[in-house]
């Protein structure tokens, strides 16, 4: 098919060439669709790639932390081999020569200096900005412990408070847990790097000359470069020589290949499978949609949320009880005429009561929810859109582009007595071949999937009726394709057999074009936004979950009711202006409902700001995706689903986490106080560090279980 350099907006063609009756037209959602490098790339600002400097942060402070975990291991050995206490436990002999004694102070020292730093300044920051934390418990435990070790060592005051073992093994500890710590918040955030990776090094850039090799700093708009079969595609661009199959699942979360050919867009990373293409290059670096879903996932793991307030405001309060805790346990056991005792229990009182497992049991369920969701094809912009998605009793759809597929599509076909159907397509399509009108592309697609290739031929003479339809020659004979207002300017009759078809199609909504050869009216063809299959089977799946579905459209009634009864939806609502999607949102709210809204348009902006979650479908518009919480990189509303299925096992995984690390601090530190000393339980500081670094274990492990979590929108669909 030819393609005119200009031409009237589609719209305009559907009154001018065709003499359709306007009416919301469904090809205006997809017209403000573009390709995911153009939707994905402006989601730029200060904030995400904050977000994605703190990722990289993961990585820096992971490497000190296990730099100074092996350091202080190791340094840590002897101290314990030369412990007095381990020696008698063990029961082994300490060499003795010369200094000895002094191996744990001296090692003690270098610990507490070297490994115990970034406890000490992290706790010194939280008590200058009156913000007390797990730095700050931690930092006094072994401030403690450091003091009354070297007051035993010197003899000072006749107490034996020799805990230099305790305080090496503490700090090791610690640093052990805030390494695994880092590596698994760095690990969540590795779907950052994994993207960044999909890129390849280098582009084959043509030239006049054949084809150079460049790298990808060196590559500028409008390049055309050939991608090999089996390389990845080094920049958002158009493809404009070849046909391909290309995997885009780095980006769509869908593990079927894509046929991409002359005019259609693909995306930087994603692979051409079986032959070369060449594309054209139309956005570079930051513009691409890689750093676009980059930048949104580094957002979305950077974001604060309700729940991880709510683990802000535990260890707060775990702070306040440790320390008065600790003060208690020091006086009590004071007045009972123990010092050392009350040293020791208020040592290990505010070893155990430190909310380690507590700082890392919401940061990390969140980081691994959204790069979890990241490689299902669902981006999660806003985290407390995630945790609301589990309380959505409605979800709203926009029509045209979401449940429909935003394009036109014979879904009708009617002949007159005596004429076949591929007779029709053939000539309907010869007429249409040289236009770039969406009806024209419809029908001749039609014509390509049913009329055989021998049948097909080729028109001349083609022109436009304006406001009445089209007309070309065939075969020498002068064939009209057009709407209404044909049938009339021409005086044309319309068989019987035709128009009782065609009004039913009318009815439900369809446009209908009549074909004519000559004076002749050979049959008609309705044309529809078709639904999206994958429509049908979210809605069932939806319903099955016990979430309504509601429709928005500003189509006539009679169209926004087929589709309605067509896929099942509870309520509907019809020939809504633009500025009005919002308030049908709020309507939905005010009768108590939280409200899930599905769109993909520039006019669905103000109606996902409204919602309690926003989503916006892959296909969609800028505006739609910088308005939305979540956005579902590939066309799928059943995606949906794994929205909602991560939410709730997401939400699960915080509340264990938060009950376990809550709960065993709670619990752990009477113990630590010396409670049930008078029964001969008593928790020393190591075995106390041990029990908490054992909690940060759990709390990690746990969340490392969202990794099982199957978000296969197929198979969700199917439960």
């Amino acid at each position: 098919m030819s393609h005119p350099e200009h031409g009237p907006p589609h719209w305009e063609l559907a009154e001018h060439d065709h003499g359709i009756p306007t009416q919301s037209p469904p090809t205006d959602a997809h017209d403000a669709h573009a390709g995911h490098g153009e939707h994905l790339a402006h989601l730029g600002g200060s904030a995400e790639h904050g977000g994605h400097d703190r990722h990289a942060g993961h990585g820096t402070h992971g490497e000190m932390f296990r730099r100074r975990f092996w350091v202080s291991l190791i340094l840590s050995i002897p101290v314990v081999g030369f412990s007095h206490m381990v020696a008698e436990l063990l029961g082994y002999h300490i060499p003795d020569f010369p200094g000895a004694m002094w191996i744990p102070p001296v090692l003690g020292t270098v610990i507490f200096v070297y490994g115990g730093m970034p406890f000490l300044t992290g706790g010194w920051a939280e008590l200058r900005s009156r913000r007390p934390g797990m730095m700050l418990l931690i930092a006094m435990a072994i401030s403690v412990a450091f003091l009354a070790s070297w007051v035993t060592t010197l003899g000072l005051g006749g107490f034996n408070l020799d805990f230099w073992w305790e305080l090496a093994l503490l700090i090791v500890i610690m640093l052990l847990g805030h390494w695994l710590e880092m590596r698994a918040l760095g690990s969540a955030s590795g779907a950052l790097d994994a993207l960044a990776a999909m890129l390849p090094d280098t582009a084959e850039k043509i030239t006049d000359d054949g084809t150079q090799e460049i790298s990808l700093s060196e590559l500028a708009l409008d390049d055309v470069v050939l991608v090999r079969a089996g390389a990845r595609v080094p920049a958002d661009g158009t493809v404009v020589n070849g046909r391909a199959e290309v995997d885009e699942s780095m980006i769509t979360g869908e593990s079927k290949t894509v046929t991409r050919e002359d005019g259609d867009t693909v995306v930087a990373g994603t692979v051409a499978t079986d032959s070369a293409l060449r594309v054209r290059v139309t956005a570079i670096g930051e513009d691409t949609a890689l750093a676009g879903i980059q930048r949104m996932v580094a957002a979305a793991q950077a974001s604060s949320s309700r729940a991880q307030a709510l683990a802000d405001k535990a260890a707060a309060f775990l702070f306040y009880f440790a320390a008065i805790a600790g003060l208690v346990t020091f006086v009590v056991w004071a007045l009972l005429g123990n010092i050392d005792e009350a040293v020791v229990r208020t040592v290990t009182v505010l070893v155990i009561a430190c909310p380690h497992a507590l700082g890392l049991a919401i940061p990390l369920v969140i980081a691994l929810s959204t790069e979890r969701a990241a490689k299902a094809g669902v981006l999660v912009k806003d985290r407390l859109a995630l945790e609301r998605m589990r309380t959505v009793g409605v979800v709203l759809f926009d029509k045209t582009g979401t449940l429909t597929q935003g394009r036109h599509q014979v879904t009708g076909i009617t002949t007159a007595h005596g004429i076949n159907e591929s007779y029709l397509l053939a000539r309907a399509a010869a007429v249409e071949a040289d236009s770039e009108h969406p009806v024209a592309q419809a029908i001749v697609a039609a014509a390509e999937d049913r009329v055989p290739a021998t049948d097909q031929i080729t028109a001349t003479n083609f022109r436009s009726l304006p406001g009445r339809g089209v007309r070309a020659v065939v075969d020498g004979s002068e064939v009209t394709v057009g709407g209404p207002a044909m049938l009339t300017a021409l005086s044309l009759s319309v068989p019987a057999e035709v128009t009782a078809i065609t009004e039913q199609w009318v009815r439900r909504g369809a446009s209908v074009l009549h074909i004519a050869e000559g004076d002749q009216v050979l049959g008609a063809v309705a044309l529809e936004d078709a639904v999206r299959e994958e429509s049908r089977q979210a809605i069932d799946a939806l319903h099955a979950r016990g979430v309504k579905v509601a429709m928005i459209t500003g189509d006539a009634r009679q169209v926004a009711d087929a589709v309605a009864t067509d896929l099942g939806i509870d309520e509907v609502f019809a020939e809504v202006l633009p500025e009005h999607k919002d308030a049908k949102v709020t309507e939905l709210q005010q009768r108590g409902h939280k409200v899930a809204m599905v769109g993909d348009g520039v006019n669905d902006g103000p109606a996902l700001a409204r919602a309690d979650v926003g989503v916006a479908i892959g296909a969609g518009t800028d505006v739609a995706i910088e308005s939305a919480g979540v956005v579902l990189a590939a066309n799928d509303p059943r995606a949906l689903l794994s929205i909602i299925e991560l939410s709730h096992a997401s939400y699960r995984k915080m509340w264990q986490n938060l009950v376990w690390a809550t709960g065993y601090n709670i619990l752990a530190v009477p113990l630590a106080a010396g409670v049930l000393a008078f029964a001969g339980i008593a928790i020393s500081p190591a075995v106390a560090a041990i029990l908490m670094s054992i909690s940060t274990i759990v709390v990690a492990l746990n969340a490392q279980l969202l990794r099982r979590l199957d978000l296969d929108p197929n198979r969700l669909a199917r439960t």
